[in-house]
């Protein structure tokens, strides 16, 4: 595998996460604009460290005779670390409560064709259960 450094010049002058990192150093104590150069530096071991675990991923995914890169061949190969993979791991159970809770609040979702309701009538058509419900 090459050196990270020798890839990182391919993207040169290119900031992938320059707005994020200004941010989080502001957030954690920094002055309100940072030095370029610590931007661009922590950009480029950010931008390095997204491309590995990418390559890791893929390599998994290879290894299991597989083109496409699953969720899983990124657990596997961050599984060395496990703050990094415990939180990987709290945010795809956030995400699936998320899901589970919109799914009570949404009553149509997830069913198909009848099972969603009535349609809706015509324009000028009542339906009988319509004027039922007026009184008539």
């Amino acid at each position: 595998m090459t050196e990270p450094r020798a890839r990182a010049a391919r993207h040169k002058g290119q900031l992938n996460f320059e707005s994020e990192i200004r941010s989080y150093l502001y957030a954690f104590g920094d002055v309100k604009e940072p030095l370029d150069e610590t931007v661009r530096l922590l950009d480029e071991l950010a931008t390095d460290f997204v491309i590995e675990t990418c390559h890791k991923a893929n390599q998994v995914a290879n290894l299991s005779g597989r083109q496409k890169v699953k969720v899983d061949d990124f657990k596997f190969a961050i599984r060395g670390n496990e703050a990094m993979l415990g939180k990987v791991q709290e945010l795809f159970s956030s995400e699936r409560k998320i899901k589970d809770a919109r799914k009570q609040f949404d009553p149509a979702e997830g069913k198909v064709g009848l099972e969603r309701g009535p349609k809706k009538s015509k324009k000028g058509e009542e339906k009988v259960d319509d004027r039922m419900d007026m009184g008539e």
